[in-house]
């Protein structure tokens, strides 16, 4: 017997090291082996970390409180630092034309949750009990899928409430099973409401990509035929055409060249003309029609190579600055940035980890590849430094106090918001001050789900004590269902309007739906009925914006109502 006392004290002496990280590895490995398990094809992936943490500490087998406390913090500042990274570099330009009324509707059912929640709340509960709001919260972020949003509400609470604060992810986990199959189900249901086709509305975006000139970049072989450009230097063309291009090869005489600003146009010269899509025309239009060139047979040959940057010297740096033509004698004619092409404009900045595409002589070349960094083992290496000096800024930003009339205590970001915020502005404009910003995509989820299943485990462990009594003796069974009618009743009203009165696609629309809710499982459902990148794109319009406003409107709520 005594010979296994070492092993009993393992799992009952809460206050070391060894059990306390055995109680992790425990709950986060039983959690995402069973959050794999699907029924009718949907799983609740990591989220199930918060169910096996429940059973944890529901059993007795949990760790001091302090220490839950901050695991549970610093996993969340990890992970809503990680999707403020990712999702910075294009935050501000998903409001375009289209962007901005899918952001208004994914803000106007942001609204609609938090209103009938509140409904629900002055319906179903006994409002002379300070804990039943602050319960309804809980059930509203399980409703609408939104960890961070807990986290959010969670960390506000404390500020309000002290250590007495209510443990809200009871009712969380219990509105988040339901609220994961209310998303995909009302999706459906506008499909049937709206009279949807799917085959039509797959053949509509077909229609679309043939009719749409966006900022991709376009190739083509035009032929000098304009008189009006005979004797004109490509920066006088420029100016008059008010179009930005990259001439990246020119053929006069017979003898091929790499053309600067300075290289004059005759009638009659062939040209390796780079724009953007939506100017092709208008450029093809004014210097003279296409033709085929072999390029290969010419007296001068030229290569074209991918170069990856990878000196953080590079980083921020327009193409303009780097006077690729007049200096290395090349030209880059794009850039791949995030696995999206882009047209290499002379204003666009660069960053650690674009590729750009670099044509001119092999010497050239290669000179400018060494220049550029051109080294994949340089980026396997994540930038520790950024990350960690943005979380500082985070904290601070975060714990700014905003005193506002009539709250019991001033308005902070706190350890969501605040990082969450910077980390948007790093993503987007750490380069200006020579931030280094590139993670690889591996590194950001690796990091982010580590911080998401150490503040899931957490939570669960710090609930589980009260959690049965929660569901069985308490209103846990309201919670689930007040969780169905906050998931499903904004998307029933914000759907059909989004369809019947913009016109928007049904794969748009789904896709818009599942990142106004944060969540995977959904777009997982969308992209699986549509062949196209209409669901993702729909997604990643709304997601930056809509986990802003979830982790924002959380804590306003609590401030504000809750104290």
């Amino acid at each position: 017997m005594y010979s296994l006392q070492w092993l009993m004290d393992l799992f009952t002496a809460t206050d070391s090291v060894a059990h306390i990280a055995l109680l992790y590895a425990v709950v986060i490995a039983v959690g995402v082996y069973l959050g794999k398990i699907k029924i009718g094809g949907i799983s609740l992936g990591v989220t199930f970390v918060l169910f096996a943490g429940i059973v944890a500490g529901h059993i007795g087998f949990t760790a001091p409180t302090p220490i839950l406390t901050f695991v549970q913090d610093f996993g969340l500042i990890l992970f809503v630092f990680m999707i403020g990274m990712q999702v910075g570099p294009g935050f501000f330009e998903s409001f375009g034309t289209q962007g901005i009324k899918l952001n208004a509707l994914a803000s106007v059912c942001i609204l609609l949750n938090i209103f009938v929640m509140f409904a629900c709340y002055f319906i179903f509960f006994d409002t002379s009990n300070v804990t039943n709001l602050p319960m309804m919260v809980g059930t509203l972020y399980g409703a609408v899928t939104n960890t961070p949003g807990l986290g959010a509400a969670n960390e506000a609470l404390g500020s309000v409430f002290g250590a007495d604060a209510p443990q809200i992810a009871s009712a969380y986990a219990c509105a988040y099973p339901l609220g994961v199959l209310g998303i995909i189900g009302a999706t459906i249901i506008i499909r049937y409401i709206c009279k949807i086709q799917l085959e039509k509305e797959e053949n509509r975006l077909k229609a679309m990509e043939g009719t749409s000139a966006n900022k991709k970049p376009y190739k083509m072989h035009l032929e000098v035929s304009n008189k009006y450009l005979e004797g004109k230097n490509l920066a006088q063309i420029h100016t008059f055409l008010n179009r930005d291009f990259v001439c990246s090869r020119i053929l006069h005489n017979g003898h091929v060249s790499i053309p600067n600003r300075d290289t004059v146009f005759h009638v009659g010269d062939q040209l390796f003309i780079v724009c953007a899509e939506a100017d092709h025309e208008a450029i093809e239009a004014f210097i003279g029609p296409t033709i085929e060139v072999d390029w290969e047979q010419q007296d001068q040959p030229m290569v074209s190579k991918r170069i990856l940057i990878t000196n953080p010297d590079i980083n921020g740096k327009s193409l303009m600055s780097m006077h690729f033509s007049s200096v290395h004698g090349v030209n880059v004619t794009r850039v791949t940035r995030h696995g999206i092409d882009l047209f290499a404009s002379a204003g666009l900045p660069l960053q650690v980890g674009d590729r750009i595409m670099v044509v001119g002589p092999e010497d050239a070349v290669d000179r400018v590849a060494n220049k550029m960094g051109n080294s994949i083992r340089r980026l396997n290496a994540p930038n520790i430094a950024t990350i960690f000096v943005g979380i500082i800024l985070g904290i601070i930003f975060g714990s700014l106090p905003l005193a506002i009339p009539g709250m019991p205590v001033p308005l902070k970001l706190g350890i969501a918001g605040g990082p969450l915020i910077i980390a948007i502005l790093i993503g987007r404009y750490g380069y200006k001050i020579h931030l280094v910003t590139y993670t690889s995509t591996s590194a950001n989820m690796m990091l982010r789900e580590i911080g998401l299943v150490l503040f899931l485990a957490s939570v669960g462990i710090k609930a589980g004590a009260g959690f049965f009594t929660t569901v069985i003796e308490g209103d846990g069974l309201l919670y689930v269902l007040t969780g169905f009618l906050i998931t499903v009743i904004p998307i029933l009203i914000v759907g059909p309007i989004a369809r019947i009165r913009y016109k928007f696609n049904y794969f748009t629309l789904a896709g818009m739906i599942a990142g106004t809710y944060t969540d995977p499982p959904a777009l997982a459902y969308a992209n699986s009925i549509c062949s196209k990148e209409a669901p993702a794109l729909g997604y990643s319009t709304v997601y930056p914006l809509s986990m802003f406003l979830r982790i924002f409107t959380a804590q306003l709520i609590v401030l504000f109502f809750c104290g």
